[in-house]
Formats: structure tokens, C-alpha cells, sequence
């Protein structure tokens, strides 16, 4: 009894019967399933947490491959939309040069046609005064020679009919 004695006077035998009794209550209180329970828990939402991570993801990966289809789909859309637009400018170009060219050529026809139209006027413009000044000219060299005679109804009548018909 005096080893019990003995060892109940040393202090690491106190700190060994603690540590005993420490442990015993551990186990009692069922402390490491608990705390296996804890860590299994946190760990299963670590692994939801991770999951979902991925599975999130997965669908930024899914949607960035749409949208860079749906980019290229929409960048051939305007290249076409361009060429397009480029073909029908061209062709508009041409319609408009052949218009244009059309309306010269009908507006110098019109011009040529008018330049006719008023040369012919002025060719009857100028026989109308050359008739004129023919029948003044008549008249006076008719009204010189019959100065002093007696006037001829007849002469006067001619003179003038010959200026109707020279018009």
C-alpha cells in the first residue's frame, strides 16, 4: 500500500488517472462518433458544395459553346446580310447608269428634235419677211411706175395676191 500511497503523492500519476478518466468520458459521450458524425458531415457538403460547383460548370461551359455558336451564326448571318446588300447596291448602280444613260438620250433626241423645230421656224420666219419685203419692194416699184397714172384696181390686186402666195 505504500506503492499506492507513494504513487498517489506524485503528480503524473494524478495527470495519468485524469488522462484515464478524460478518455473514459470521451468514450462515454460517444465523442469520437460525434465527431466522425461532424467531419462526415462537412465533408459531404463540401462534396455537394464541389458538385454543384462542377455541375455549374458544366452549364457555363454548355452556354459559352452556344453563345460562340450563336456568335458565328450571327457573324456569318451579317456576312451574308452585307454581300447581299453590296450585290443589290451594285445592281442598283447599273439600273440607275442605264436609266441615266436612257434619259440622256431621249432628252438629246428631244434637244435635236426642238433645234429642228426651230430652224424650220426660222426658215418660214425668214421666207415670211423675204415674201414680205418681195411684195413691199413689188409694191413700191409698181407704185413708182404708176406715179401720176391712174391707179389700176387690177395691179393692186395682184400685188397683193403675191404676197399670199409667196407665204
Amino acid at each position: 500500500m505504500e506503492f499506492v500511497t507513494d504513487l498517489l503523492k506524485e503528480a503524473e500519476s494524478w495527470v495519468g488517472v485524469g488522462l484515464i478518466l478524460f478518455f473514459g468520458l470521451v468514450t462515454y459521450l460517444k465523442v469520437p462518433g460525434a465527431a466522425g458524425k461532424a467531419l462526415d458531415d462537412r465533408a459531404a457538403k463540401i462534396q455537394a458544395a464541389l458538385d454543384e460547383a462542377q455541375a455549374l460548370r458544366d452549364e457555363a461551359t454548355q452556354l459559352l459553346n452556344a453563345l460562340r455558336q450563336q456568335r458565328a451564326e450571327t457573324e456569318r448571318q451579317a456576312a451574308e446580310m452585307i454581300a447581299a446588300a453590296e450585290a443589290e447596291a451594285k445592281r442598283l448602280e447599273t439600273e440607275a447608269k442605264a436609266k441615266l444613260e436612257e434619259q440622256i438620250v431621249r432628252r438629246t433626241a428631244l434637244a435635236d428634235q426642238r433645234i429642228k423645230l426651230a430652224e424650220q421656224q426660222a426658215a418660214q420666219d425668214v421666207k415670211a419677211a423675204a415674201v414680205e419685203i418681195a411684195a413691199q419692194a413689188a409694191e413700191i416699184l409698181f407704185a413708182g411706175r404708176l406715179k401720176g397714172k391712174r391707179s389700176d384696181p387690177l395691179v393692186d390686186a395682184s400685188i397683193a395676191d403675191i404676197a399670199n402666195r409667196l407665204q
